[in-house]
């Protein structure tokens, strides 16, 4: 069901470090250095993703991300979020900076975190 993971660091760097040498054992590896965000996982896909901290003392924000086996799927997620009352952060629309099929949108659950539903087919 979950499509990736993002973590917020205070380091980025040093954790990129430690699960550069950690994950390789498990097969995975980086994958994508995007801006001041790494991607890892096993290739083509990154699946676990770090980024640095950026809310606050106490509080870090995570992104978590759930597959969606279609376009209408995602488009049905953010109704029933917005229908619940989340806050709508993007709305569905191709995200062709991940990739050309990459069709996705996110919300704010009850407690901040950033929570997406992603279809990855083409249309």
């Amino acid at each position: 069901m979950l499509d990736h993971l993002s973590i917020q660091c205070a380091d980025v760097d040093a954790s990129a470090a430690f699960y550069d040498v950690v994950l390789a054992p498990l097969g995975g590896s980086r994958l994508m250095d995007f801006g001041d965000v790494r991607g890892y996982g096993i290739a083509p896909v990154p699946d676990f993703w770090l980024g640095p901290q950026s809310t606050g003392v106490g509080f870090r924000e995570s992104h978590i991300a759930f597959s969606a086996p279609d376009r209408a799927a995602v488009r049905a997620f953010r109704d029933a979020a917005v229908s619940a009352g989340a806050e709508v952060l993007h709305e569905p629309r191709l995200f062709p900076e991940y990739h050309e099929t990459y069709y996705g949108a996110f919300v704010r659950d009850p407690d901040g975190n950033n929570v997406e539903a992603v279809c990855h087919a083409p249309e």
